[in-house]
């Protein structure tokens, strides 16, 4: 079945960066688009960045544009997340997403 974990959040400081890992399994990780989201406490989950299938085209939530870059390696089952310039209000549950199936998800904290 359709596995997919998340690693690689922790606490930071603002105006730190953090790369986030999603190892996935269980189907055919290069013909799916992939995207992460996120759900900060007392908020509603919400789409960060998705990518193609060959990592050929890219979208991203307006507050993370600019800071955040989605990536893909087919070769190796794996979606990332660089996120630079991280502001506290980056701070949330982090969850990798295929079809509608979604990891247990990494916590970022971004905070001085």
């Amino acid at each position: 079945q359709v596995q997919l974990v998340e690693s690689g959040g922790g606490l930071v400081q603002p105006g730190g960066s953090l790369r986030l890992s999603c190892a996935a399994s269980g189907f055919i990780f290069s013909s799916y688009v992939m995207s992460w989201y996120r759900q900060a406490p007392g908020k509603q989950r919400e789409l960060v960045a998705a990518i193609t299938t060959a990592g050929d085209s890219t979208n991203y939530a307006d507050s993370v544009k600019g800071r955040f870059t989605i990536s893909r390696d087919n070769g190796k089952n794996t979606l990332y997340l660089q996120m630079n310039s991280l502001k506290p209000e980056d701070t949330a549950m982090y969850y990798c997403n295929v079809r509608g199936v979604f990891g247990p998800g990494t916590l970022v904290t971004v905070s001085s």
